[in-house]
């Protein structure tokens, strides 16, 4: 069954007449290099960033995530590329099946509704959607392949009908999250993993392909009745639909090890190009009540429950943007008292009948996006021009909508 993506917003032209050109290249911070650098993408930039596993959508942490690569998105276009955006749907791992058992609800049923929820969320929100919107499931004919070109490379062995990847088959493993071997182990127990079970090779070597269970799903394939691991299925997905060396990988900081570490290491072995991606990108954590905001500790505060109780999606959205992608930071009802605020500020002026010239405010707001996405810097570049004197430039006012619209999202009109 082929996964759909959610509706496109409408994106504004900016204002040319009169304003300065996006010039220049997007500066991001590049987990891989522990440094701020350019991306230099093609006429297409391309762009893969793991999505959800659908089991309780969307969260607040997710959401900013999601912004923050949709900035990366609206900021590639306004510097005139086109984004081949891909983003995948775990619709098949352990959470799920254990969510699902626990409610006494079919698997696929709770990953249709949460897959849908998260859908509208985005459009809520205003997230460009992705070119392909892939699943797990959709995608295991390419994850079967990707094994069988590991398989064929000496890259895989089998513990109890468990397919793993041996870590030592790439010799640029370490490079993505540079973290040593003794900082990899907790977080690989923490994070999905099973360092501890006998017959690895190695504590860190990857699960590619788990035999059936009792009582679970599963799918044929060369190496028996079974289904993916999470790594690979993101390493078979990228590559089909991006190729290597793509311009930018993304997600949050927890996935810079193990997933996208793995996920490398197994793109890498089975096409023997490097690198996966030429840039790993990684939002902050959000948390509540001072821990990280996540499912297993059911700190969540969720984008629909937002909506539901009357919440402004806009008004969400700039709750997020106000803090720098790369920040940890904790939610509170202050953040999006805040971000109310600031919108009907906002909205008054861009109400107005002439406003002040915006060419100074739009050179600042794309200054600052293309340096490391500083979303806070931009608005506080758009927050001076609404505070600023009423002007005479009657056509002011709508620029400035189209520019908090096209590059940060936020529609005002």
């Amino acid at each position: 069954m082929t996964m759909r993506s959610w509706s496109a917003p409408y994106v504004p032209s900016l204002p040319a007449a009169g304003l300065p050109a996006a010039s220049g290249a997007l500066r991001l911070y590049d987990t891989a290099a522990g440094a701020v650098r350019e991306t230099r993408p093609g006429a297409t930039a391309r762009m893969y960033v793991c999505g959800i596993t659908p089991y309780d959508a969307t969260h607040i942490g997710h959401a900013n995530t999601y912004l923050a690569f949709d900035l990366v998105n609206r900021v590639w276009r306004d510097l005139g590329h086109d984004v081949h955006y891909v983003q995948n749907a775990t619709d098949i791992d352990d959470p799920l099946l254990e969510r699902a058992d626990r409610d006494g609800e079919d698997w696929r049923a709770l990953a249709d509704r949460e897959i849908e929820l998260f859908r509208e969320d985005m459009t809520a929100l205003r997230v460009l959607p992705p070119a392909h919107y892939i699943g797990a499931v959709e995608a295991i004919p390419l994850v079967v392949e990707m094994v069988e070109k590991l398989r064929a490379k000496d890259a895989t062995y089998t513990v109890d009908g468990d397919v793993y990847f041996p870590v030592a088959a790439d010799a640029t493993f370490g490079e993505v999250s540079r973290l040593t071997r003794e900082q990899m182990a907790p977080l690989f127990a923490e994070r999905g993993g099973d360092p501890g079970r006998t017959g690895k090779r190695d504590p860190l070597d990857a699960l590619l392909w788990l035999a059936r269970r009792p009582d679970e799903p599963g799918w044929e394939s060369p190496f028996g009745v079974g289904r993916p691991g999470w790594h690979v299925e993101c390493a078979a997905i990228s590559v089909q639909y991006l190729g290597m060396a793509f311009d930018v990988e993304g997600g949050g900081s927890d996935l810079a090890f193990p997933h996208h570490e793995m996920s490398a290491a197994h793109a890498q072995v089975a096409t023997g190009e490097h690198p996966h991606a030429r840039a790993y990108v990684h939002a902050g954590m959000v948390g509540l009540d001072g821990e990280k905001m996540s499912k297993s500790r059911g700190n969540l505060v969720f984008v629909s429950k937002l909506r539901s109780s009357g919440a402004d999606p806009m008004a969400v959205r700039l709750a997020l943007l106000a803090h720098h992608y790369r920040a940890d930071w904790e939610w509170t009802d202050a953040e999006l008292d805040a971000a109310r605020t600031r919108l009907e500020r906002w909205r008054a002026a861009a109400a107005r009948p002439a406003g002040a010239p915006v060419a100074a405010t739009l050179a600042a707001v794309r200054d600052r996006l293309t340096d490391d996405l500083d979303a806070p810097g931009a608005l506080a570049a758009l927050d001076a021009w609404a505070a600023g004197p009423a002007g005479d430039d009657p056509s002011a006012p709508l620029a400035f909508a189209q520019i908090t619209d096209a590059l940060l999202g936020v529609a005002l009109r």
